[in-house]
């Protein structure tokens, strides 16, 4: 599990196969140009890790460095609000201006 962990200056994605907000999740960081990973959060290990972290059993859960702005609405608010591309850049991820 350690290394599927969320680390600094990296956007981390936990999805499962067939999510299709994983999906809408992935080509809005795209679209913006933010290079991401993903974790597979299919195992019983991370699910359970995921909610300790977190408090939800969703995915996708996206991570900016080590902390976590919930699912694909949750990001999508935080940029509408400008409060999303402080945070890349806080971790210095790159993204499309």
């Amino acid at each position: 599990m350690s290394d599927t962990r969320p680390t600094p200056n990296t956007v981390t994605m936990y999805v499962t196969t067939y999510c299709s907000f994983c999906g809408a999740a992935k080509r809005y960081l795209e679209n913006l140009g933010i290079a991401y990973r993903t974790v597979e959060a299919n195992d019983a290990e991370t699910r359970m890790w995921l909610v300790d972290v977190t408090g939800r059993r969703t995915v996708p859960q996206i991570f900016v460095g080590e902390h976590n702005i919930g699912g694909f609405q949750e990001m999508q608010a935080l940029d509408r609000q400008g409060g999303f591309r402080p945070l890349l850049d806080a971790e210095s991820i790159a993204y499309k201006a």
